[in-house]
């Protein structure tokens, strides 16, 4: 990553794969307390790329690259920049011509700002200072950026969910690169470059503080699972998207039941 940018702690010896596999050992900058403060005192303000990674740059790496899994958010919004400085192009355009035009996601955006196309749901999270449920709507996803602040609707998240696990839009090379996952410490769950596999169903989850989605696809039986809730506030500690998931296939695919996130938490602690 050093390569590409300058400042990261032991950027000369993390590699962009370990990056994308969750396996830099970089510090999650959402797991910041200061940054949990900023965002949750104003979440109607905008973040930069460079502002929310030094949330994270502050802390030691917690482990030696390539040791072990752990999400971190910092991982994508380098993999972002990365993007930008190889394209020399902004992010959301690159987004938007080599993802969403190729793949038909007409109703799916990478946001500059805060807008939120209509219509839409309005989302809900206790994610807040006084741990009161809040109506989050509104607030300005810029600080998740390449890690996550993306809108889209049911119908393109079902198109989504098997044009990422089967490659469509990749060669079979680099989609056999993709897939090659390895454990993560959770059960059921396994990461390769920026997807899972959770029992066989390949994709991935995702969470904003008022909306959760799952967008997997199950090659064994060419099944599709998209699931958007207007909540992420967790039920036994664990997100209502992962138990949703776990429900369906329960009874839809009880031979591949999904049990597993990613993320394992939120966002936002």
């Amino acid at each position: 990553i050093s390569a590409y940018v300058p400042g990261v702690r032991n950027g000369d010896r993390i590699t962009l794969r370990q990056l994308a596999g969750m396996r830099s050992g970089l510090f999650p900058y959402t797991a910041d307390a200061d940054f949990v403060h900023d965002l949750l005192s104003d979440p109607y303000r905008s973040f930069t790329p460079r502002g929310v990674l030094a949330y994270g740059m502050k802390h030691k790496n917690t482990f030696k690259p390539g040791a072990q899994f752990q999400y971190s958010n910092s991982n994508l919004v380098l993999l972002g920049l990365v993007i930008e400085k190889v394209t020399g192009q902004r992010l959301d355009r690159v987004i938007h011509e080599r993802v969403l035009r190729p793949a038909g996601l007409r109703n799916t955006l990478f946001p500059t700002g805060a807008e939120f196309p209509e219509p839409h749901a309005h989302g809900y999270t206790d994610q807040t200072l006084s741990g009161e449920t809040e109506d989050s709507t509104d607030w300005n996803p810029s600080w998740a950026w390449a890690a996550g602040a993306m809108i889209s609707d049911l119908h393109d998240l079902r198109r989504w969910a098997k044009v990422v696990a089967t490659g469509e839009l990749l060669s079979p090379k680099t989609q056999a690169q993709r897939l090659k996952t390895q454990p993560t410490g959770f059960p059921g769950l396994s990461y390769g470059l920026g997807i899972f596999d959770a029992n066989g169903w390949i994709g991935h989850n995702g969470s904003l503080p008022g909306y959760e989605t799952v967008t997997v696809y199950l090659p064994a039986q060419k099944a599709t699972m998209v699931i958007m809730i207007n909540t992420d506030s967790l039920s036994g500690g664990q997100e209502p998207s992962t138990l949703l998931a776990r429900a369906v296939t329960g009874i839809a695919t009880p031979d591949h039941v999904y049990d597993g996130s990613a993320t394992q938490g939120r966002n936002t602690p």
